[in-house]
């Protein structure tokens, strides 16, 4: 099975992981980018208020996001992106944690999807100083890209697992995780 999955990026307009303003998915085949999708979203109630300092890092302003698809909408154009696909994320918890709360706030199920976390085998691939999404997009040779920018970044996160895959020889996501000690993570938190 050769490398194949999808990155995923949020940014949110709070501190909520429910306020979801723009997502950026990198679908990877073969070892290689074949496919991207990337939209702002309307972010669902209560959580539809913008925090200066969000607004700060990506950009995104309410403004920017009047007649965006609804969370529910963005879920299912997400869903119907990724499929049955693995997905990464730098900091996955983060996006996964975005992911979920949303899908519960707006009532909408998601499959049972697996992730794992571009920065875990990050820490286990190249000697940083910091393990931010651009320390190691800078380290891999992607020196300018516009971060904070949800394709920007899930597209950062592509080419990290790609680069990653290629430094271990490993064909596959899944020897990739062995070489790098990381597991493949349920999106669904186990119920106690």
């Amino acid at each position: 099975m050769p490398l194949e999955f999808t990155a995923i990026d949020f940014e949110t307009a709070n501190g909520s992981p429910a306020s979801p303003c723009a997502v950026g998915l990198v679908k990877v085949r073969d070892g290689k980018i074949s496919d991207t999708l990337s939209f702002l979203i309307q972010p669902p109630y209560p959580n539809d208020w913008f925090h200066e300092g969000n607004i700060r890092v990506h950009g995104i302003r309410p403004s920017d996001v009047d007649g965006a698809a609804t969370a529910f909408e963005a879920l299912d154009l997400m869903l119907g992106f990724i499929g049955n696909d693995t997905l990464v994320a730098h900091n996955a918890p983060f996006d996964m944690g975005v992911l979920r709360a949303t899908a519960q706030l707006v009532g909408r199920d998601i499959p049972n999807l697996t992730y794992a976390c571009s920065l875990a085998i990050a820490r286990k691939t190249y000697n940083l100083e910091s393990y931010r999404l651009n320390a190691v997009a800078y380290a891999i040779g992607i020196e300018e890209f516009a971060h904070h920018d949800a394709l920007a970044d899930s597209d950062a996160c592509a080419n990290i697992i790609i680069h990653a895959a290629n430094r271990h020889d490993a064909e596959d996501l899944e020897s990739l995780l062995t070489a790098t000690k990381q597991v493949l993570k349920p999106i669904h938190k186990p119920s106690a």
